[in-house]
């Protein structure tokens, strides 16, 4: 799925015209990305949270030339799928789940 394929299933199904549908989309991302770039999470709660994550500086190898380069420390967006997101992907993980946690 795409944004436009996005935009237009937001529009159908809340009544609303594409350019509004999609005004809704940019200010959902806005938001998300202006949170995470704060350092704030963003949690959805049954779908997933956003969140940043900093990456610590570490040695790396050139592959091309075998040579030891040295990578920077850098902060990268995350995205961690919640429990009712990933039971509807996985329906089959989610059962396994419900019985282990019975037992």
């Amino acid at each position: 799925m795409n944004r436009a394929e996005l935009v237009e299933i937001l529009a159908t199904k809340n009544d609303l015209s594409k350019a509004a549908a999609n005004a809704v989309l940019d200010t959902l991302i806005d938001t998300i990305q202006t949170a995470v770039k704060k350092g704030d999470a963003v949690q959805l709660v049954g779908f997933g949270t956003f969140k940043a994550v900093k990456r610590a500086a570490r040695a790396g190898k050139n592959p091309a030339t075998g040579d030891k380069i040295k990578i920077p420390a850098t902060t990268l967006p995350k995205f961690v799928a919640g429990a009712r997101f990933k039971d509807a992907v996985d329906p089959k993980a989610a059962k396994r789940r419900a019985e282990k946690a019975g037992k």
